[in-house]
């Protein structure tokens, strides 16, 4: 059996994405809009920001094993890619935020560095998809 270390490289980075969502759930927070929570002033809420983080690190850890498994590698590519994508809304949100009358520095900078990993992530996880 040929390993994929491209493969194996991306799980192991979901992989410590999920432990970080596990261990530090607020680090999250600011990447969810405010609209989207049960636990924000004004949003009409589908879950609490807890549940969101919660959900996404379910999502990440399957994703992770998906890709480990070649039978399973292209459908878990394809749905990283996606996963990666849809986050790019929350990046976008976060970095609205952290620019404005509350927002700080380490959030600018937190920010600013993450929503142009978006692009590369999709792209990574896309090129799985052909393997």
């Amino acid at each position: 059996m040929r390993i994929d270390y491209s493969a194996l490289a991306l799980s192991a980075l979901l992989s410590a994405s999920t432990i970080k969502h596990l261990r530090d759930p607020k680090f999250y927070y600011p990447v969810i809009p405010r609209s989207l929570c049960t636990d924000t002033n004004g949003g009409f809420g589908v879950m609490s920001r807890q549940e969101w983080v919660s959900s996404s690190a379910v999502l990440e850890a399957a994703a992770a094993v998906g890709l480990l498994l070649p039978g399973t590698r292209k459908a878990a590519a394809t749905a990283t890619a996606l996963m990666f994508a849809g986050f790019t809304a929350g990046h976008i949100f976060a970095l609205r935020r952290a620019f404005g009358p509350s927002g700080t520095r380490r959030g600018q900078v937190v920010h600013s560095l993450r929503l142009p990993l978006q692009l590369p992530l999709v792209l990574w996880a896309w090129s799985l998809r052909r393997r």
